[in-house]
């Protein structure tokens, strides 16, 4: 197993990896985030305005869908080359995709202003998102899992992923300040653009903050290794088929345990808004503002959970919440019908809560799984095709269902289903806790025992 750096000095070092991450990753997420907001409550009136409010609302989550859609093409080709030359060159390249993407968003005109070319160009934009997002992820969580010690991953691979909450924290808030102070037509006027053009400025901050981190260590000394072998005249595989050769139970085993959380995500959060203001016809802000406060509340708690992965492992913390989001997803429907906001608040936080529970382990779980010339394929592959049968039908299949039953129960009964695929997955699944990322994975990413003590 190679050395670890001196305690001190690697801490320093994966505190500033850390928040570099985490300043990319919630910029990256505002901006994704905001397209999902602004299709539940801005998109479907100003982009599909010949509609009926749900169906207008399924055709702006439609186009919503299609970011998720390249988001696997974003995760082979960023995947690709991030095994090749790095993870940092290519986590620069997403942030500036990102963000030029959701500006130009801000700057569109509407169906109003120029008819069909108007989704047309949303469309497009929204692919960009998809793409840049797809290579963001896997390269994120891997560049802090490959800093970080053995012992402690789990807990700073977190962090990246707190910064999912992070980013829609910051688009609700942003919309939220802008419902309130703002009338309807005001806000469907111009007020949307807003937040879209304000990208700008946070992209300008991410990228200062993540062109200063140092390359990943483990990727370096994979990569001199890899040198020498080509050197020598060994074969030299892609990384996207060295994963489908020998990887493919693992990239199952990521879908899997990413198909509950992903799901119950953008039901709590997207469809939630849809939910609230067209069925239960509430005022949009106690929408907001109940996922405002459960963001903040996840935030808190996602390292939390990876600390806690930590100390007994990715399967029994990944397990409390997909078994718990089963249950709580008839809970949270029953809630929100009371149409008290204290309630809502409650039932999107406590949600949020059991979600966080399998997305705080995840990026240290699924960047055990591979060995580290594949890592990023292997781990953007896995995740971002879960998000084409998670994420990206999600909000569709609940608006759809809603709209032919009239009833939440439905949609309850499948976001429960997907919780228990996550359940069958992880439970099969074998522990990698404690596994060293600079040596191979082996059959099936055993894990290396080690102490647990922080």
């Amino acid at each position: 197993m190679a050395a670890s750096a001196p305690p001190s000095a690697q801490s320093g070092s994966i505190k500033r990896i850390v928040a570099a991450s985490l300043v990319g990753t919630t910029v990256e997420w505002y901006d994704f985030f905001l397209y999902g907001s602004a299709a539940a409550l801005v998109f479907n009136k100003l982009f599909f305005p010949a509609s009926d409010p749900l169906t207008g609302t399924l055709l702006s989550f439609l186009t919503y869908a299609v970011g998720f859609a390249a988001r696997p093409l974003g995760g082979v080709v960023f995947g690709h080359f991030g095994d090749r030359i790095g993870r940092k060159k290519l986590l620069v390249l997403s942030l500036l995709m990102m963000g030029g993407a959701t500006f130009a968003m801000g700057l569109l005109p509407t169906h109003a202003q120029i008819g069909a070319a108007a989704p047309v160009l949303l469309t497009l934009l929204r692919l960009v998102q998809g793409f840049a997002l797809g290579g963001e992820w896997g390269g994120a969580v891997l560049l802090v899992s490959e800093h970080g010690d053995d012992r402690n991953r789990g807990f700073w691979a977190s962090w990246p992923q707190a910064g999912a909450p992070g980013g829609n924290l910051l688009a609700t808030g942003v919309l939220a300040l802008l419902a309130a102070v703002q009338s309807d037509e005001a806000f469907l006027d111009w007020g949307w653009r807003v937040p879209f053009l304000l990208s700008g400025v946070l992209v300008a901050i991410g990228l200062w903050i993540r062109i200063s981190v140092s390359e990943s260590p483990v990727f370096l000394a994979a990569r001199a290794k890899a040198a020498e072998r080509e050197a020598a005249g060994a074969e030299v595989r892609r990384p996207l088929t060295e994963v489908l050769r020998t990887g493919r139970r693992q990239v199952l085993t990521a879908i899997g345990t990413r198909l509950g959380e992903n799901i119950s995500y953008y039901i709590l959060t997207a469809f939630l808004l849809v939910y609230v203001t067209a069925h239960l016809e509430l005022p949009k802000s106690d929408a907001l503002n109940a996922v405002l406060i459960g963001s903040a509340v996840h935030f808190v708690t996602i390292p939390a959970w990876g600390a806690l992965s930590d100390r007994i492992g990715r399967r029994p913390v990944t397990l409390i919440g997909a078994a718990g989001m089963a249950g709580w997803a008839f809970a949270f429907f029953a809630l929100l019908d009371t149409r008290s906001f204290p309630v809502i608040v409650l039932a999107v936080t406590v949600g949020l809560l059991f979600h966080g529970a399998m997305y705080g382990p995840q990026a240290a779980f699924i960047s055990e799984m591979f060995d580290t010339e594949v890592r990023y394929s292997g781990a953007s592959l896995g995740s971002q095709l879960a998000s084409i049968v998670g994420g990206a039908l999600a909000p569709i299949i609940a608006v759809e269902l809603l709209k032919d039953y009239g009833s939440a129960l439905p949609v309850a009964v499948y976001l429960c289903a997907a919780a228990l695929v996550t359940v069958v997955t992880v439970a099969l699944a074998r522990e990698t806790r404690g596994r060293s990322l600079a040596a191979p994975a082996g059959d099936g990413a055993a894990a290396v025992r080690q102490p647990t003590a922080r």
